[in-house]
């Protein structure tokens, strides 16, 4: 069986591991601590694929008809 990227699957948006110093600025800028983030499981496919480790804020870029981009963010938990 032949193993692809699962970030080259047309269908999986971008998704970007922030660093503590942009994740501290964009849960500052939202007013908000990241346990009040969305939460994506250390076992999805795309978060193994980018090295994410529990505590980690990761970026989702989606493409958008309306927008051209929306920008979603996602703590990663156990």
């Amino acid at each position: 069986m032949t193993k692809f990227a699962v970030k080259d699957h047309e269908m999986v948006p971008e998704h970007v591991l922030l660093t503590p110093e942009e994740c501290a600025e964009v849960l500052k800028s939202f007013g908000i601590v990241a346990p009040q983030l969305p939460k994506i499981h250390v076992n999805d496919p795309a978060a193994k694929e980018i090295g994410a480790k529990v505590g980690d804020v990761i970026k989702v870029i989606r493409k958008s008809t309306t927008a051209k981009q929306s920008i979603f963010y996602r703590l990663v938990i156990d």
